[in-house]
């Protein structure tokens, strides 16, 4: 294979040797050198004929290019003179135009003089537009306001709104339905009876049934029961002196007032806000004219009530002391035209009224809450986070100030979700409702009704990071759009109030005995305040100081579910013996 591919190499290498062989030979004999000579000659005599061409055609293109060259001096002398005449004419034209700019000027800078004055005037009247709108939001804010969207008292708001009926109409009459068994009135033991005659007596068409038909007439009597004490006078012969046996302790007096005739002026005075005048008028005119009392008599009533009630409330200070939670508030007094003060504290069990110069920490010393070491339930009042271990706001309040706020500010959506939720946290812990049951508010909260210790941590929780989260909401909606702080800072105000104070708010959630709210103590400085609406003005501090010992002993005679009047009555008898003496 090797040998085969050698030789195809020689033999290839033989023939290159052959042609470079012929080469040599031709370049020495001068052949080749011949006809490379005629071949450049040719070459040459090609290129002379082309160069004579291109001489003939240079000349006649410089024959032409002198030709244009003085056409073109003509079309730019002519052109130069055009542009001369029309130079002028711009001149002329921006001379015009000059002149007409510096007019324009001239009345722009007027124009601009105006409308600076139209828009000072424009901002102007827009900020006063905006201040107009911010008096006409505050005082739609002030004229919405009333008792259910502030603290103001149902009997002090302007607004009358009468509350709106949400049942559906059946079309039906209204009472009771056919086939409902109604609700008679209850029958008494009768004192009398009168037997009217049959009127089918002997007629045999009708047949006794058997069924004796009853109907009632009750009235009301008032008697005098008067209980009268007598004895001998003896007259000492030797010194004049004039003795007789001792009466029975309370009767000083030569007419003595019973218990319950007491008890009916004062209930009539302090229960029942009926002023001194008319009390002792209604007395007269129920006993048909035999009794009248004294207007002095009918004040005095109260400070004897104080006096023979210390104990009891000495006793319920005692216990409030001792309970787990208390709610407490402060009202105005009138006394001789002056501002006093009416602290309350109460619980479940007992309430005490408390007559004070001033509000504050004067008007707290002296009370249970000085001392009291449990959770507070209070309306905001930053004196009384002084006071006690824990504090539970008032969330009525919250509610009501949330309402204002979805009124007067439209444009913002959390009021809405937090007043749905702090609905939702008071029904599921069974504050609204006074015997929860699963029909009502679920199974859930009838499982805290039988369990009153159990909480569910789960829910708490739940409750919290929703309060949280619109909380929050809040924030973002007043950044995106800032409130007026002028015409209506109270949504602002509100939102910081429910961030600071969030703990005190949530705290029921938390601990079964603490209530939500502090209704209670506002209840009962309402029956305080119709009172105070009655008098009008106190005489006497020591007289308001009476008034509230009473209001405090009637509201825990009710809460212990006794007879109002009876127990009254037996406060103010005198402890007689039962004697009974022959009639002169």
């Amino acid at each position: 294979m090797l040998n085969k591919r050698a030789s195809e190499y020689m033999e290839n290498l033989q023939y290159k040797v052959k042609d470079l062989a012929a080469q040599v030979r031709a370049y020495k004999s001068g052949e080749q050198y011949e006809s490379l000579t005629k071949f450049y000659d040719k070459c040459i005599a090609s290129k002379e004929c082309e160069i004579q061409k291109i001489k003939r055609e240079l000349a006649e293109a410089r024959a032409r290019y002198v030709d244009v060259r003085n056409n073109w001096g003509e079309v730019i002398e002519d052109l130069e003179s055009e542009q001369i005449k029309a130079l002028a004419k711009k001149d002329r034209a921006i001379d015009a135009l000059w002149r007409r700019i510096v007019k324009l000027e001239k009345e722009n800078e007027e124009l601009r003089k105006k409308s600076r004055e139209r828009i000072e005037r424009l901002y102007a009247a827009l900020t006063e537009l905006e201040e107009e709108k911010a008096k006409v939001q505050k005082l739609k804010a002030q004229i919405n306001r009333d008792y259910e969207t502030s603290g103001i008292p149902s009997s002090m708001s302007v607004n009358k709104r009468k509350i709106t009926n949400n049942r559906e109409k059946t079309g039906r009459k209204p009472g009771g339905q056919p086939g409902h068994p109604g609700h008679r009135r209850r029958q008494y033991e009768p004192t009398a009876r009168h037997e009217i005659p049959p009127a089918h007596r002997g007629d045999l068409n009708y047949r006794p049934t058997g069924r004796r038909i009853t109907k009632q007439l009750i009235d009301i009597k008032v008697n005098l029961v008067v209980t009268e004490w007598q004895t001998l006078e003896y007259r000492d012969v030797w010194t004049g002196q004039r003795v007789h046996a001792d009466f029975p302790n309370g009767l000083v007096n030569e007419v003595t007032y019973g218990g319950t005739v007491k008890a009916l002026a004062f209930l009539v005075q302090n229960h029942c806000n009926v002023s001194v005048g008319k009390t002792s008028d209604l007395l007269c005119e129920i006993t048909g004219g035999q009794l009248r009392l004294s207007t002095g008599t009918i004040c005095n009533l109260a400070k004897e009530f104080s006096q023979k009630t210390e104990a009891e409330r000495k006793k319920a200070f005692a216990d409030m002391m001792l309970a787990p939670s208390m709610n407490v508030d402060f009202s105005t007094a009138r006394v001789n035209g002056k501002n006093m003060a009416v602290f309350v504290c109460a619980n479940d069990e007992h309430a005490l009224y408390f007559a004070k110069e001033h509000k504050g920490h004067e008007g707290v010393k002296g009370t249970p809450l000085e001392d009291y070491q449990n959770t507070v339930t209070h309306d905001h009042d930053i004196t009384f986070y002084r006071y006690g271990s824990r504090h539970q706001e008032c969330l009525e309040h919250i509610r009501r100030y949330l309402k204002d706020g979805i009124i007067n500010e439209l444009n913002k959506t959390w009021h809405t979700k937090m007043r749905r939720l702090i609905n939702e946290m008071m029904a599921w812990w069974g504050i609204l409702y006074d015997k929860p049951n699963s029909d009502s508010i679920g199974e859930q909260q009838a499982k805290l009704a039988s369990n009153p210790d159990e909480i569910d941590p789960v829910k708490v929780a739940e409750f919290e990071a929703r309060y949280d989260e619109i909380l929050n909401l809040a924030t973002k909606e007043y950044e995106d759009e800032p409130p007026n702080m002028k015409c209506y800072p109270d949504g602002f105000n509100l939102l910081k109030r429910m961030k600071k104070y969030r703990d005190n708010h949530l705290l029921f959630l938390h601990d079964r005995s603490v209530s939500p709210t502090n209704n209670l103590s506002e209840r009962l400085l309402r029956i305080f305040k119709r009172k105070q609406h009655q008098v009008m003005s106190f005489r006497s501090f020591e007289g308001l100081g009476f008034v509230c010992d009473a209001l405090g002993v009637i509201a825990d005679i009710r809460y212990q579910g006794k007879n109002l009047y009876n127990s009254l009555a037996d406060i103010f008898s005198p402890k007689l013996p039962s004697l009974s003496l022959p009639q002169p």
